[in-house]
């Protein structure tokens, strides 16, 4: 019986999941895609509560870069759609985890089902998670938000205000990151959108 409403739990979450990617799918589909580095100041990393301004720190960038996806897409100067595109990019590349996790857990043993099953829940979790924090930050006034999770640690892409993010605004991030997902702050990435 409990494995039952298990699995009638994860499939209406499913059900969720693959109706925002439809969602996500027909607001971006009539877009033009560039690449993310078009998009990206990539002068203007924030982490640790501190702005980077060198070019010198490429592999912060490059993670950076990386975690955020490799497409993007800027209409009319402005980066709404590059957030929809980051999104879609997530969450297709969930999809086909999910859907590969659903296929073990169907053809799979029991061992393999249990593994594919907990593997699902962290994935769900982290959607969960990534999803609260984007909310809080748009919240507290910022115009947009990303944020990808990864066990490397947390990239959070920030639409920046006129002024560009300042030190209280990292911290403002940084604090809600903190509070939400389990994290320290040396695995929080800050990236300034503009």
């Amino acid at each position: 019986m409990k494995n039952w409403k298990k699995n009638a739990i994860v499939a209406s979450i499913l059900v969720f999941v693959c109706a925002g990617i439809y969602l996500n799918w027909l607001y971006t589909q009539d877009t033009e895609v560039v690449s993310l580095t078009d998009t990206l100041n990539e002068e203007k990393i924030l982490g640790a509560t501190t702005l980077v301004m060198s070019q010198n720190n490429n592999a912060a960038v490059d993670a950076a870069q990386e975690d955020l996806q490799d497409d993007a897409q800027e209409v009319d100067g402005t980066v709404t759609d590059y957030f929809a595109a980051v999104r879609l990019s997530r969450q297709q590349s969930r999809d086909s985890a999910v859907t590969m996790l659903q296929e073990a857990m169907a053809y799979g043993e029991e061992a393999d089902a249990s593994s594919a099953s907990a593997e699902l829940e962290e994935i769900v979790s982290t959607a969960l998670c990534e999803a609260q924090i984007e909310s809080l930050v748009i919240a507290k006034g910022y115009t947009d938000c990303v944020a990808y999770m990864s066990e490397d640690g947390i990239s959070v892409a920030v639409a920046a205000p006129e002024e560009g993010l300042q030190e209280a605004d990292v911290a403002l991030i940084s604090d809600i990151v903190l509070a939400q997902a389990d994290y320290s702050l040396a695995d929080i990435r800050i990236v300034e959108v503009k």
